[in-house]
């Protein structure tokens, strides 16, 4: 599912809210979670997932093609851990 069918999907199931409107909630969620993993902060919505951000050290590593090492810069990646709900709600497991 892209954002733009989540943002349809919410507009089909809200008729009484403007397309514009769900859009702009969508947005505004989407922000709110990438300012606070920018901040460093984790995002826990409860019976879906958690989403943190992983930081990975300075290394060595090489390049697959040429075999030359190569200095790779430190970096912080987002992180998604899936909710014991969600899981249970995938494999098919009632609740």
């Amino acid at each position: 599912m892209t954002k733009s069918e989540l943002i349809q999907r919410l507009a089909e199931n809200n008729p009484h809210l403007y397309l514009r409107d769900v859009e702009k909630i969508v947005d505004t969620i989407f922000e709110e979670i990438t300012t606070a993993l920018a901040r460093g902060d984790r995002v826990e919505l409860r019976g879906f997932g958690a989403f943190s951000v992983k930081h990975r050290e300075a290394r060595t590593g090489r390049n697959p093609r040429t075999g030359e090492t190569v200095q790779v810069e430190e970096k912080r990646l987002p992180f998604f851990k899936t909710g014991k709900a969600l899981r249970e709600r995938l494999n098919g497991e009632s609740s």
